[in-house]
């Protein structure tokens, strides 16, 4: 069999295999209810780098926030082990079996940064992880009050770009190919999300970002779609921006105020929330949702920082974008007072001093939530 008839058939597992993903979320069941659970399972997992110090940090805030609930068993915090660069590195796996299965375990996760290599074909285990819990929207508030900033980005999380970004083809000594998804009942879930945000929380204004006019059969698919939700929501300005000048408009100080909710595929939300998310002061002070109908992880949007690692900075890691991602947990499971505590709490702290250290971080946030 020659190169090409290999890359076919390839080709063809993961087309029949994608058709297959889409027919499960046709199928899916309802979404869970938070506020009717007895218990809520959050699971900790520390990552990689300084991923253990950030989430020690972030757990030890929410024992004293939650220590009501945590000594009434209706919220449990269970530490998840061995989600490490060295133990997927050794078994060979993006999130190792039994460790997902743990996971499952868990109504929602708390989770610190882990480190993907670059190259070879161990998949990032946040990509596997939204795909394993089916977490389809990734949600990334940000906001700069004296700018007029109050932005909130709805990035589709299983498609796109990454849910095949280490099965492309390769025809050895002549090119490589990865292939984007977009599937319509995919697109249809992030869309519904990002307009009954809009709806529920007071917004009239989304704005729709592809790059439509070249990826005319994903990205058009994806817009298309996403009017078509829209035209059920009357009473929201709809509005489509290519990526390109998107990035550019977001430090269009004469523009910007206008943006409310975003909704984008996969690869333009992971790399736009990041340019908004240092508008703010750097992606060390933002947090990020990744929702499914029956599990959610929240996490920092940074990475593990092996650098503060190896030069004995890691005591200095900055816990406040984990701690905006737990205060968004928070909401998630129905304890919107909790959340807002938290959130209070951050805002009086302010930025975290260079030479302030995490656990000093900590305490100050402690100490304001009373």
């Amino acid at each position: 069999m020659n190169a090409i008839d290999t890359a076919v058939n390839h080709y063809r597992a993961l087309l029949e295999a994608q058709i297959e993903r889409s027919k499960r979320m046709m199928d899916a069941a309802p979404a869970k209810d938070f506020s009717k659970l007895k218990t809520v399972t959050i699971g900790v997992i520390d990552g990689d780098g300084i991923g253990p110090i950030i989430t020690s940090e972030s757990t030890r805030v929410l024992k004293a926030l939650l220590k009501d609930e945590l000594d009434a068993g209706s919220i449990v915090l269970r530490p998840i082990e061995g989600l490490t660069i060295e133990n997927r590195k050794a078994k060979g796996e993006a999130i190792p079996s039994d460790i997902l299965a743990e996971i499952k375990t868990c109504d929602v996760l708390l989770k610190g940064p882990t480190e993907t290599p670059k190259g070879g074909t161990l998949e990032s285990a946040n990509v596997a992880m939204r795909r394993a819990l089916d977490l389809y929207a990734n949600v990334r508030p940000v906001a700069v009050p004296e700018e007029g900033i109050d932005w909130i980005f709805f990035r589709e999380n299983t498609e796109g770009e990454y849910v095949l970004g280490s099965q492309g083809i390769e025809i050895p000594d002549t090119l490589t190919m990865d292939f984007k998804v977009t599937t319509i009942p995919g697109t249809r879930r992030i869309a519904r999300a990002a307009f009954e945000y809009a709806k529920n929380n007071g917004k009239n204004y989304v704005a729709i970002v592809t790059k439509a006019n070249i990826m005319k059969k994903t990205d058009g698919m994806f817009t298309a779609i996403a009017h078509e939700i829209a035209a059920e929501y009357p009473g929201i300005e709809v509005e489509d921006w290519y990526i390109d000048i998107m990035t550019a408009k977001l430090v269009d100080e004469n523009i910007r105020r206008k943006f409310q909710v975003f909704l984008l595929p996969n690869l333009y939300g992971d790399i736009i929330t990041d340019e908004a998310a240092q508008l703010q002061g750097g992606v060390g002070t933002a947090g990020s949702a990744n929702i499914g109908d029956q599990y959610a992880m929240f996490e920092a949007i940074h990475g593990s920082a092996p650098r503060m690692i190896e030069t004995g900075r890691g005591a200095f890691a900055n816990p406040a974008s984990i701690l905006r991602a737990a205060a968004m947990l928070l909401r998630h499971i129905a304890r919107a007072d909790a959340a807002a505590k938290l959130d209070k709490a951050l805002d009086a702290a302010g930025d975290k001093p260079r030479e302030m250290t995490a656990s000093d971080y900590a305490d100050k946030v402690i100490g304001l939530i009373g």
